[in-house]
């Protein structure tokens, strides 16, 4: 046998080798029907004698049983009743055995606001922000009703505590006493729930308690608990515009004072109690002596055209005469509008200027005093209606039979949420053990 020979026989036992690791899944599936390899009288049947008892026994260990279908059906079978079924029997026990009744009264109310406009265009913006404020209060009427304030208020009008902790309450849904504000308030907002209509803004109230007439009365207390808060809502709007209204009067009645009596004091300082008519006299005055002036004059060319001397005594009288206009002139003159502060005459023009600007003043004074008075009218009016109020139309009325807990419902519930948690786990493990195999 020459070295070709052997190398050849070597490569054949090597593939036959990696053969047999590549299929190991169909070994185990064959396990017991694998046949020897039959090489007589080849070379290579020692190393093939070797071999095979180790690929058999590995086989054989690794085998599939024949019928797993029983073994399975009995664990799934198993596997379900402990975690689907026994959970589920037992709060159905529970429920059906030892949960306490309870009786629930349902209220509904809305909290309502009449938008008004105050009468001017401008104010129109307002009732847009007043139907906000509307909203605004339907979710502070419901925050108010789960709060610290109302159940320590509760618990001193009707012993809630004492309510909810009733012998007829079972263990696990009854309040325990004798313990802080903070866990009766976590128990209070799980038996006391308010839900607002989007659309509509109706605020549904659901008391839950052991005893018919315990729901009916913390259902009445609280109604009438959001009233009074609705109407201290209402009240306090009043009393805030009433107060800015009069504040607002208050500053025009300031202003309007303030104008007159800078009007008196101009009138004290310049001596005149009105600048325009008085200007107008000064101006009638200056034409007339203007007039007088060119009369004058007139009467001066006519003697001396006579061949009079300048030293006559009637040239002198009119000369003297037109000396004492251009003076009365020039004085008319500058008290209208001349700078000089030598001048006595008030300025006419600086006169009418600032009384003109102070006349302005008083007039806007006066304006403003009348339309706040006006306000200050319609905000007595409008706070003698009741602006926001609470409007219970489902009033609260005595239950006769128990509608929680819904002991069906919350069996199928149950029963879903773990049978829905026994099949993930199932597939979940399955998938962990065919990865492995």
């Amino acid at each position: 046998m020459n070295a070709d020979d052997e190398v050849k026989r070597r490569d054949r036992i090597g593939s036959v080798l990696a053969f047999a690791r590549r299929t190991v899944p169909d070994l185990r599936r064959n396990a017991e029907t694998i046949e020897p390899i039959e090489a007589p009288g080849k070379p290579g049947s020692r190393v093939l004698a070797r071999i095979r008892p180790m690929l058999w026994r590995r086989a054989a260990t690794r085998s599939i049983p024949d019928a797993p279908q029983p073994r399975l059906a009995v664990q799934l079978v198993r596997n379900f009743s402990i975690f689907v079924l026994l959970p589920t029997a037992v709060i159905a026990l529970y429920l059906f055995a030892f949960a306490a009744d309870q009786y629930i009264v349902e209220s509904r109310f809305a909290v309502r606001g009449e938008v008004e406009p105050m009468g001017d265009v401008s104010m129109g913006q307002f009732s847009g922000l007043i139907q906000k404020n509307n909203s605004q209060d339907t979710h502070i009427v419901t925050h108010y009703i789960a709060s610290q304030a109302m159940v320590e208020d509760a618990e001193k009008a009707l012993n809630v505590s004492k309510m909810f902790s009733r012998d007829e309450g079972d263990y696990f849904s009854r309040y325990t006493g004798e313990r802080p504000i903070e866990d009766l308030v976590k128990y209070w907002r799980k038996h006391v729930q308010t839900h607002i209509d989007l659309i509509s803004g109706v605020i549904t109230l659901s008391v839950r308690t052991f005893d018919p007439a315990d729901s009916l009365a913390i259902s009445k207390h609280v109604i009438t608990r959001a009233e009074l808060l609705v109407n201290d809502i209402s009240e306090r709007a009043q009393n805030d515009m009433l107060a800015h209204s009069r504040e607002e009067v208050e500053k025009s009645e300031a202003r309007l004072r303030n104008a007159h009596l800078a009007l008196n004091r101009f009138r004290n300082r310049w001596g005149i109690i009105d600048p325009a008519k008085s200007a107008t006299a000064t101006y009638t005055t200056l034409m007339s002596l203007q007039k007088d002036k060119i009369k004058a004059e007139n009467d001066l060319q006519v003697l001396r055209a006579s061949s009079l001397d300048d030293k006559a005594r009637s040239i002198q009288t009119i000369l003297a005469s037109l000396a004492a206009i251009d003076q009365q002139i020039k004085q008319l003159r500058d008290s209208l509008t001349s700078d000089n502060m030598a001048i006595k005459a008030p300025n006419a023009a600086e006169a009418i200027l600032e009384y003109e600007g102070l006349q302005v003043e008083r007039t806007i004074a006066n304006r403003l005093n009348e339309s706040a008075v006006m306000m200050l009218e319609r905000a007595r009016i409008a706070a003698s209606r009741q602006q926001v109020y609470l409007a219970t139309f489902v009033p609260p009325a005595l239950p006769h039979l128990s509608l929680y807990p819904r002991r069906g419902e919350d069996v199928f519930v149950v029963f879903f949420f773990f049978f829905a948690l026994w099949s993930c786990g199932s597939l979940l493990v399955a998938g962990i053990k065919d990865h492995n195999i």
